[in-house]
């Protein structure tokens, strides 16, 4: 009667089964590698542009793509032979979409940006009425003004709606700029006087990547905003963070704007823009 196998002849040795994952883990990554240089090609390419692409032998990608086939991450278009992104690439590539949604990503952003400088900051979308205040995160210490969600923010005379401007063009925007310029106050006139002053003004938010304001729409309280552009290269919400003017530098070159800049562009980049 034969003798039963010993346990180490039917699972292998350790040093066995650790080389064996550590060969999965590398075959797993060389085939994301494969689906991801697709996708980069736009999603449809030939086995020679592929293996071109990847510095690797045609062979060898094959058997990859083979793989990819099988788990219907791509398809073979049976007339060119070219292998396309499958269903279950285009079921991640949605889902990603649907986590990509510009208001819950800059959310996520306000409450980083609110615990790392203890500030108060809000996101705001340009609606018919003008810009407006759709979410709101406070540190521990909030500051007393008197906006809040749903508040209506004038493009002229605020750091977000200058962002907007700056960034934007729309023929609401437009309409707004010169109603605020018809209601203008003396002192507001100073600031900008037409027009012509706004656009130059504009220039400058763009040239700097921000909109800085001091004491401008609330006495004692200072602002930074900037944009979050889509894949685009369209606008789709501003960030602002604001705080007490003694204790808040709304420089452009400050840490500050710093900080919104950098969180504005990281939620940017989640939604593709300049990718």
């Amino acid at each position: 009667m034969a003798s039963k196998p010993s346990p180490a002849s039917t699972t292998g040795t350790p040093a066995t089964k650790t080389a064996s994952r550590r060969s999965k883990v590398q075959s797993a990554g060389t085939g994301m590698t494969v689906l991801k240089t697709l996708a980069a090609m736009g999603g449809a390419a030939s086995l020679t542009a592929l293996a071109g692409r990847l510095g690797e032998s045609p062979a060898k990608v094959h058997r990859y793509l083979a793989s990819l086939v099988e788990a219907d991450f791509v398809i073979q278009d049976p007339v060119t032979s070219r292998y396309l992104l499958g269903p279950e690439s285009l079921a991640i590539g949605l889902a990603a979409m649907r986590q990509s949604d510009a208001l819950t990503l800059a959310s996520t952003e306000l409450a980083r940006l609110n615990e790392s400088h203890n500030l108060s900051c809000f996101v705001s979308v340009l609606g018919n009425c003008g810009p407006t205040i759709v979410r709101w995160s406070e540190p521990a210490q909030p500051v007393a003004v008197n906006v809040r969600v749903g508040s209506v923010m004038p493009v002229l005379w605020s750091a977000t709606g200058r962002a907007f401007g700056a960034f934007c063009r729309s023929a609401v925007l437009d309409a707004l700029i010169a109603r605020e310029l018809d209601g203008a106050t003396a002192d507001q006139r100073r600031q900008v006087a037409d027009r012509p002053a706004a656009d130059r003004l504009f220039e400058q938010i763009r040239n700097q990547g921000c909109a800085p304001v001091r004491d401008l729409m609330l006495n004692g309280i200072s602002a930074v905003a900037a944009p979050v552009f889509n894949a685009d290269g369209s606008v789709t919400v501003v960030m602002t963070a604001l705080g007490p003017s003694g204790a808040f530098d709304p420089a452009p070159e400050g840490e500050i704007a710093g900080a919104v800049r950098g969180a504005a562009g990281a939620v940017s980049r989640r939604l593709g823009y300049g990718l």
